[in-house]
């Protein structure tokens, strides 16, 4: 398998995850880190023992093949045409892109070019979730019609140092922990073909309670509680809930109800946890577990396996295959998170402007493969 030299762009938080990460994966060779500010690039990348490059440097650089764009959402757009422009392959946190607009320029440009593009999240390749996909995909539940997901918290500001960002266009629980939800629901159950949404906000402004800023406030500029129904071409109606101004409540992450029994899922944020299975009453019982590598706890107990969606589109650039954190996928949830904000905006149903396929699933073997 050819080895891909890797180079970041943005040293916040994030990168020490992909830094970690990437030597479970074969494939990958992180080479050089980049950021505005040099300090930060410096300082990442005597922590984990490769190059530190300006942006500029990066990107003309003939030893990276791909580069991961860990920059904020409201720049990656700029960042990954850039990554494009200079003729190297793109992998993005989410959200891909603001709108669709953005994401139709970036296709054009890639297509054109030859070069390929990736998005986070790929935690829907995580053993939990592919558990899930494999008990709908083998009939265990019947035809799924109907189900529920909530991600609902009190927000940002009593932990985050910074958490302007969260409250304004372009951000909120939608574009910010959506993805996760959305993205497993398609890979589950496929495209989405028009959403209906409720939308509001609780506070105009939020104080912040975390250092080095408590006591000063934040405006709030985007809806933070979100109710949505998407409707699925295959049939299903999902509710999905996403806020933060609730305090607490007893809602489970993702419930999905078929003709044959109920599936439960854990978080989406997560590789891991329990996947449930209920067929009467009150009995429900845990899957049988299986021996899927991305399921099994590594760091503080739980199963992080991020950049198992950048080592897939490494492998896929050397089979000659679809890569399963594609371009498309990522499109189209953008095109339902934002389609969801503009129904709350209209108070109408909106239709979709994309579609997709599911991603292939990844079952035991193939993330083995997957591995250094």
């Amino acid at each position: 398998m050819t080895t891909l030299g890797v180079g970041i762009i943005g040293c916040g938080n994030i990168s020490s995850a992909y830094l970690t990460l990437a030597p479970l994966f074969k494939g990958l060779e992180m080479r050089a880190v980049a950021d505005l500010s040099m300090e930060a690039a410096t300082a990442r990348a005597e922590e984990f023992g490769v190059d530190a490059r300006s942006v500029e440097d990066l990107l003309a650089s003939d030893d990276i093949d791909v580069v991961v764009n860990l920059t904020i959402p409201a720049a990656h757009y700029d960042v990954t045409r850039a990554i494009l422009e200079a003729g190297k392959h793109a992998y993005t946190e989410k959200p891909i892109v603001l709108t669709m607009a953005e994401g139709e320029a970036l296709r054009a440009l890639a297509t054109e070019k030859g070069l390929r593009i990736g998005s986070a999240p790929d935690t829907f390749l995580g053993g939990a979730h592919q558990l899930a996909r494999h008990a709908i995909d083998d009939g265990k539940v019947g035809r799924i019609h109907s189900g529920t997901c909530h991600v609902m918290n009190r927000g940002m500001e009593s932990w985050h140092p910074n958490p302007d960002f969260f409250f304004q266009p372009g951000a909120g629980p939608m574009l910010d922990i959506g993805p996760y939800y959305v993205t497993n629901l398609i890979q589950l159950l496929g495209p989405v073909k028009r959403v209906a949404a409720l939308t509001s906000s609780a506070f105009e402004e939020r104080t912040i309670t975390s250092q080095p800023r408590a006591g000063e406030t934040v405006p709030v500029e985007t809806p933070t509680n979100i109710h949505a129904l998407l409707d699925f071409a295959a049939g299903a109606s999902i509710t999905i809930s996403t806020s933060w101004d609730v305090h607490t409540h007893r809602h489970g992450h993702m419930e999905l109800y078929g003709t044959d029994g109920s599936l439960f899922l854990p978080d989406p944020n997560f590789f891991g946890g329990t996947v449930s299975h209920g067929i009467s009453g009150d009995v429900i019982a845990p899957l049988e577990p299986w021996d899927h590598p991305f399921g099994v706890p590594n760091q503080d107990e739980r199963a992080n396996y991020r950049v198992a969606g950048l080592a897939d589109m490494a492998a896929a650039l050397t089979e000659g295959r679809a890569h399963r954190c594609s371009l498309d996928l990522a499109l189209h949830a953008v095109d339902v998170m934002t389609s969801v904000l503009t129904s709350g905006e209209q108070g109408a149903f909106v239709a979709l402007s994309t579609t997709c396929e599911r991603p292939a699933a990844l079952g035991p073997e193939d993330a083995r493969a997957l591995m250094a």
